[in-house]
């Protein structure tokens, strides 16, 4: 007879062995535990799953022997259309983070929902707490040579830098040459890395959010003749190479300039994660990639103004973004300044008084770090970060490219007069050759105009105007590009608010800036337009004078300038055309800078996106005559059935309707 002391003992015992029984039948396999390379799909099927829950869900781990809760990401099994019966497969592709690979599946029921553990979306994270099946560890195949490939100018004439990463930091080079098949020169590259203990903050300097980063190669194509097609590989014999890459070097006085500007477009990853990630910037990259193919052979350049990644403290979303990017990076050089994204944290050292609502802990405790060593930009910038963290660097530069003079600087360093920043922007923007490069291009993050209902950063905005705005006005600054507001806006030529004359009627016009808001290329959260200062809550939103054109869509623009006009088109990445530009004269001159020509508007003034640049075929012409006649006809039709009907009626009875 079993002791009544030891029957709790033994039914937990039972407890348990059910509970392993029940785990133990489930399966999960894995189409291979090779992978080629980035990008590579792995399909991972499973079953056995009994009581399947919606909520069951597939984690993805890199390292493989990472804790249970230090996933880089998950998708849920019910995504499977056979998930019900307990089996099912999902494919995603996956990024080399140089580093093995694990998947497990783990129950989960409504029950266990935490609402105090959130994504950055306010979706619950998943619990770990009944795991079902582990798979076997998955790898990268060696020596496929290096990845996340992309380029940059140096500011030097003749040379094109160009940086990747390895998972061992061993010598590696770049070979380069004209012609596929003879890259004779080769160049040495220089090695860095950062450590978990650079960073300043949570996740990025905790289990959750670091990983092992890799090895950050850097090297300089040099000697190049301008205007010619380059062919380039990186790595070494004993590592491996790349696939061979090409570039079209600068011409030094070209008199075209070619570009492509966004700011905020982030990455998009194929499970969830803890932070919301871009989906959108698919299409960026995709329709950008479409315009280099189209441009042939003819230099431009990529310029990406802030919030780069959105990675915040995760470092494999870096890994991600690069690997995302490589398909145009690798082809033109990849500009970027600073955003709020890549560096905002408690203890930055600028942070005066009346910035406490301006920056915070948007970067994640990455404190600057990944963009400052995984971006190489022209110039010498850099702050100190207080820390063991090495210094920020990438912080404002400029070059020129054609008949352009592109200028970058930091919205979240200190830029206020007196500052290195100030006197680098005076200076620059002082000694300008306009004779050579008759137009000026300012880019900076956080925007000194925008119409966005954003009010935490309104002492920022009247700083930027306070000590910039009369820089950019006296210095006759072309274009003033901003980001961090994930809509596109264009404004009128514009000064303390007020739009010039453009002159069109033979008046006296001046060469304001023309300031863009282009923060659309990925990131989707952003609060409403303005709304009337006495009507906050009503969904009502004029759109100012000084706005010619705002829209929600996601998108780029495209930069195109020759030593007579500047043309700066916004593309849609809804159907990659174009739905706004605006032209500029050499002189300054803006000529179509008070409305978006050829568009409407819609009942609260935001103008209606319309392909400005395509003409009205004969077939659509005749299509809409034949519309027009049915639909006519119908009308035709229809009052002579009414009227009808009424004198067949003897009585009718009104429905009582309301305004709205």
């Amino acid at each position: 007879m079993i002791p009544l002391k030891l029957i709790p003992v033994l039914w937990i015992l039972c407890l348990l062995l059910v509970q392993f029984s029940s785990s133990s039948q489930v399966s999960i396999s894995l189409s291979s535990r090779s992978i080629p390379k980035s990008g590579d799909p792995i399909t991972i099927r499973w079953s056995g799953v009994e009581s399947p829950s919606q909520l069951d869900w597939l984690g993805i781990y890199s390292p493989a022997n990472s804790s249970h809760p230090d996933f880089i990401g998950y998708v849920f099994l019910s995504k499977s259309p056979e998930w019900k019966s307990g089996s099912g497969s999902i494919t995603i592709p996956l990024i080399n983070l140089r580093s093995d690979y694990q998947f497990r599946i783990f129950h989960w029921t409504e029950s266990e929902i935490n609402p105090k553990k959130q994504d950055h979306d306010h979706n619950p994270l998943p619990r770990t707490k009944h795991l079902l099946a582990e798979s076997e560890t998955v790898v990268f195949e060696p020596g496929r040579g290096p990845e996340q490939v992309h380029l940059a100018l140096t500011g030097q004439a003749g040379e094109m830098r160009v940086m990747f990463v390895t998972h061992d930091g061993k010598e590696s080079f770049v070979r380069y040459g004209l012609t596929r098949n003879k890259m004779g020169k080769v160049v040495d590259t220089r090695v860095s890395r950062y450590e978990r203990e650079d960073m300043c903050d949570a996740p990025a300097n905790e289990s959750v959010g670091w990983r092992d980063p890799g090895f950050i190669h850097d090297g300089i194509m040099v000697g190049l003749e301008d205007g010619k097609r380059y062919y380039y590989q990186v790595g070494s014999d004993s590592g491996g190479w790349s696939t061979a890459y090409s570039f079209v070097s600068p011409i030094k006085d070209s008199s075209e300039t070619i570009a492509f500007l966004f700011g905020d477009m982030g990455t998009a990853t194929p499970y969830s994660t803890f932070v919301r990630t871009q989906k959108e910037s698919i299409s960026t990259v995709k329709w950008i990639k479409r315009d280099i193919e189209a441009i042939g052979n003819k230099p431009a350049l990529i310029s990406h103004i802030g919030d780069i990644s959105y990675a915040r403290g995760y470092s494999w979303l870096w890994d991600n973004f690069f690997n995302q990017i490589e398909p145009v990076a690798s082809k033109v050089p990849y500009h970027v300044c600073i955003g709020n994204h890549e560096y905002d944290w408690p203890l930055q050292p600028w942070r005066p008084e009346w910035a406490y609502s301006v920056y915070g802990t948007d970067g994640g405790g990455e404190c600057g770090v990944p963009y400052s060593l995984r971006f190489n930009m022209p110039g010498n910038s850099s702050e100190p970060t207080g820390t063991r963290a090495p210094a920020t660097r990438n912080l404002y530069y400029s070059f020129d490219l054609g008949v352009v003079h592109f200028v970058y600087f930091s919205t979240e360093t200190d830029f206020l007069s007196g500052s290195k920043q100030y006197e680098f922007l005076k200076n620059d923007l002082e000694s300008v050759d306009r004779n050579k490069t008759p137009y000026v291009v300012v880019q900076g993050h956080r925007p000194m105009y925008t119409t966005s209902y954003e009010t935490r950063d309104l002492p920022f905005k009247e700083r930027l105007q306070e000590h910039l705005e009369h820089l950019f006005v006296k210095n006759k600054v072309t274009l003033a590009l901003w980001g961090h507001v994930h809509r596109y806006e264009r404004f009128c030529p514009l000064n303390n608010y007020t739009c010039g004359s453009l002159g069109a009627n033979g008046e006296e016009w001046k060469a304001f800036p023309v300031h863009l808001v282009i923060g659309m290329a990925g990131q989707d959260w952003q609060p409403i337009w303005q709304p009337r200062p006495d009507h906050l809550t009503d969904p009502v939103f004029p759109q100012p004078i000084r706005s010619m054109y705002r829209a929600g869509e996601f998108g780029y623009v495209r930069l195109n300038a020759n030593k007579e006009k500047l043309t700066l088109s916004y593309i849609g990445n809804h159907d990659g055309e174009v739905h706004d530009v605006v032209e500029i004269m050499a002189s300054g001159q803006v000529l179509n800078g008070h409305a978006a020509s050829a568009d409407g508007s819609n009942a609260d003034g935001i103008a209606v996106m319309g392909k400005l640049n395509s003409k009205l075929s004969w077939y659509v012409m005749i299509a809409s005559i034949l519309v027009l006649g049915a639909f006519v006809g119908y009308v035709l039709g229809f009052i002579s059935r009414s009227r009808r009907s009424a004198a067949s009626e003897a009585q009718w009875t009104a429905v009582k309707s309301e305004e709205t």
